[in-house]
C-alpha cells in the first residue's frame, strides 16, 4: 500500500471519530433539551390550570353582573333608543340657548 493508501485510511479513521464526537454531542444536548422540553410542559400545563380557573371566574362575574342589571334592562333599551337620544339633546340645546 502506497503513502496515499495510508493516508486515506487516516482521513477515514478521523472522520468516523469526528461522526462519534458529533453524535455523542448531539446526544447530549438532546437529552437537555428533552429535560428543558418536560419542564416548560410542566410549567405550561400549570399556567393553563389558572388561566382555566381566572376564565372561569371571568364567566361567574359576567353572570352576576347581567343578573344584577336585569332590573333597569327596559330602562337602559329606552335611554339607548335614537328618539330619547335626540329629545335628550334637544332638551340640553334649548337649556343651553336661555
Amino acid at each position: 500500500m502506497t503513502t496515499y493508501g495510508w493516508v486515506g485510511v487516516a482521513l477515514l479513521v478521523a472522520a468516523g471519530l469526528a461522526i462519534l464526537v458529533e453524535g455523542a454531542v448531539a446526544a447530549v444536548w438532546g437529552m437537555g433539551l428533552a429535560r428543558r422540553t418536560a419542564k416548560l410542559s410542566e410549567r405550561l400545563q400549570a399556567e393553563r390550570g389558572l388561566l382555566g380557573a381566572d376564565l372561569e371566574r371571568l364567566r361567574l362575574a359576567i353572570a352576576e353582573t347581567r343578573r344584577l342589571w336585569r332590573p333597569y334592562r327596559i330602562a337602559l333599551r329606552w335611554l339607548g333608543h335614537p328618539l330619547t337620544i335626540a329629545l335628550l339633546q334637544s332638551y340640553r340645546r334649548r337649556w343651553l340657548l336661555r
